[in-house]
């Protein structure tokens, strides 16, 4: 019995579907609104695999109830493209294999999109700390490491042009 109509804008797109009370915002993501670039991993907000933007705010989507996002502002993996194209830092993913299996990238694209938000000129470390609530069983984060720093140092080259 689905009891609870959740209304969100949804990468930027107003979306609404009923759900029951118990159903994770992780589940109404991808089984109720049809996303699914957003995986369900450990289930318990462990692995990061299920990371999404909530509110402006990177939160574990399978810890949170599909109805606290009633009138909430949520983005997924899906929203990072523009147009179809992907965005710089999906396109730094892919030049330094930050990707293997692909179970974990969405989440790590999140966290690197807050991340580089928040602090726009990370160091290796703060790159580290910053991604490591998210858990890759496949490139031991080296590459993903690279690809965060790399699209930090182009951006701020391009924003330091565009003001001289």
């Amino acid at each position: 019995m689905k009891n609870h109509l959740v209304t969100l804008s949804l990468n930027g797109v107003e979306r609404e579907a009923a759900c029951e009370s118990r159903t994770t915002l992780l589940d109404f993501i991808r089984h109720d609104l049809g996303l699914t670039g957003t995986h369900a991993g450990c289930e318990h907000g462990v692995c990061g695999a299920c990371t999404v933007e909530f509110d402006g705010e990177v939160v574990r989507s399978c810890l949170m109830f599909a109805c606290q996002a009633n009138g909430a502002s949520v983005n997924t993996v899906e929203g990072i493209a523009k147009s179809g194209e992907m965005s710089d830092l999906q396109s730094a993913f892919k030049k330094y294999h930050a990707l293997q299996c692909g179970f974990c990238t969405a989440g790590f694209l999140m966290s690197a999109k807050d991340l580089l938000n928040k602090n726009p000129n990370p160091t290796e470390l703060e790159v580290r700390e910053g991604l490591s609530g998210n858990l890759c069983r496949c490139t031991g984060y080296v590459g993903i490491v690279e690809a965060v720093l790399e699209i930090a140092s182009a951006r701020a080259y391009k924003n330091g042009r565009e003001h001289a």
